[in-house]
């Protein structure tokens, strides 16, 4: 499912930001783009798979820094060598000229004479910061994902009940199929034997007329597909989500109603038919998006 959480954690004047993006994906791909070392990309995958099981996450993780006058150092044997230099310079172009004043501000700019803070702390120093900006994303994010995964199950139930109403029309039907072929297997018949003037026994139009309603016998499939819609109603209501079990149930679905199709042999049944496979298409849409 998609989702975005963001945190941070701050402390000595260095702040944390994990920013955290999930899209659909039947699978489970973790991207890690940090400020830290790379070692981190596996610490941040562990933690990211504690909470997320499918979907492409994408985990950025940058460092802001506020650097203190206290952190700035002058290094002052670099700054006296360039004012010396500068000052003999300005007396060899200027000999009876009074004392040069030296441009101190220009020299602060120079290579070497301010000593910048470190770019960074010490890894295992700052991996408390980032795992603590991690955690806090997550939960952000998982309650994002929630949200959505509600609505989802919402969406889900009802394209369920869709089908479930076009099956009690299939039960309805399915005993006229054979009915309706009894009739025309008689009228055939009946024609084919005048037209040839023979003659043929009940038993044998009992006989081809069980057969037929042998074959077209969908009493099994009818129970399994309630079976399966039972169980997505009730893992639909169950506090955790299990995606891959609502994968499973929905191939299972389109495995019978494939089969009523094929057995029932009848154009009323077929329209149902078509109608339960394009709501089963939707929910195979949605359960790869379901953890």
């Amino acid at each position: 499912m998609t989702g975005h959480g963001e945190a941070t954690a701050s402390s000595g004047g260095i702040h944390v930001v994990a920013e955290i993006r999930t899209v659909n994906n039947r699978y489970l791909k973790v991207q890690v783009r940090t400020d830290g070392p790379a070692a981190w990309e596996a610490a941040v995958e562990t933690i990211v798979r504690e909470s997320v099981r499918r979907g492409t996450v994408q985990v950025s993780l940058r460092f802001d820094r506020e650097p203190t006058a206290e952190q700035y150092k002058l290094n002052e044997a670099v700054l006296r060598g360039y004012a010396e230099q500068l000052t003999a310079i300005m007396f060899d172009r200027k000999p009876h000229a009074p004392p040069p004043e030296v441009p101190w501000g220009a020299l602060l700019t120079l290579p070497g004479v301010v000593r910048e803070p470190q770019a960074s702390r010490a890894a295992d120093e700052l991996w408390p910061l980032a795992e603590q900006a991690m955690r806090k994303a997550l939960k952000s994010l998982d309650q994002m994902r929630r949200d959505e995964g509600a609505a989802m199950a919402n969406d889900m139930s009802q394209n369920c009940k869709l089908i479930a109403e076009q099956l009690q029309a299939v039960v309805v039907r399915a005993p006229l199929v054979v009915e309706a072929y009894r009739v025309r297997l008689e009228d055939r018949l009946n024609t084919w034997l005048q037209e040839h003037q023979m003659v043929i026994q009940p038993g044998e139009m009992v006989r081809e007329i069980g057969i037929y309603a042998d074959r077209a016998d969908i009493s099994e499939e009818i129970v399994r597909l309630r079976s399966h819609l039972e169980q997505m109603d009730t893992t639909l209501s169950a506090k955790e989500s299990n995606g891959r079990k609502l994968d499973f149930l929905v191939q299972e679905m389109f495995r019978e109603v494939n089969t009523i199709g094929s057995k029932g042999n009848d154009v009323e049944i077929s329209k149902h038919v078509v109608e339960m496979k394009t709501v089963i298409e939707r929910l195979r849409e949605m359960v790869q998006n379901v953890e």
